[in-house]
């Protein structure tokens, strides 16, 4: 995505809904969160799982410091002891270990995920064990540019929406999905409003 695509879009969704329009005004346009296909952004989203962003933020550069280069088969080649020593614990070591042999066996192709609809991209991606529904469309949005995914689940996000809205408590994924109906084919870029109000709007 560009800052020129996602002003367009929002600009096209505040003036469809007042509510975005005022979000909009308050905290401005979001910036792109445009991250490199493949590997290591797969890991990085397994290592961002229930941790915070600090915590999340540590492992991964003291994963990338030891990762030289940072492919599946160097990954593969840090002993488990190196690994707990960068931060991971024994489940994600295994979810990125099952990650790597599965890239390194051409069971699983990154590369290819642009070639396939978001339906068989969500397959794809959530057939790796320790990467979810979530997990797959962060990566859709970030990764591939899929300008009308929605992360419903994600806290931060609904969080945004109540305030947004001002809904009387959080909304579930099905209130989520209803309200962000007629957001399409932008809901992808109404999310990137969403964190945006959520880490910058005053309280």
């Amino acid at each position: 995505m560009t800052p020129d695509l996602i002003a367009t879009a929002l600009d096209e969704l505040a003036a469809r809904d007042a509510d975005i329009a005022r979000a909009l005004e308050s905290v401005g346009y979001p910036e792109p969160r445009n991250r490199e296909p493949g590997f290591v952004t797969f890991l990085n989203i397994i290592i961002g799982q229930q941790v915070s962003v600090h915590a999340a933020a540590a492992i991964r550069g003291r994963l990338i410091d030891a990762l030289d280069p940072s492919t599946p088969k160097q990954f593969l080649a840090l002993n488990d002891d190196a690994l707990r020593a960068i931060g991971l614990s024994r489940r994600k070591i295994e979810y990125c270990r099952l990650l790597a042999q599965d890239i390194e066996s051409g069971a699983f192709e990154p590369d290819r995920l642009p070639e396939f609809d978001d339906e068989q991209v969500m397959l794809q991606i959530t057939a790796r064990k320790g990467l979810g529904r979530w997990s797959a469309e962060v990566y859709m949005l970030f990764v591939l540019g899929r300008c009308d995914t929605w992360p419903a689940d994600d806290l931060a996000v609904q969080v945004a929406v109540q305030r947004i809205k001002g809904l009387d408590q959080r909304p579930n994924r099905a209130t989520m999905d209803d309200v962000a109906e007629s957001w399409r084919p932008w809901r992808g870029v109404a999310a990137l409003l969403f964190w945006h109000h959520y880490n910058n709007a005053a309280l």
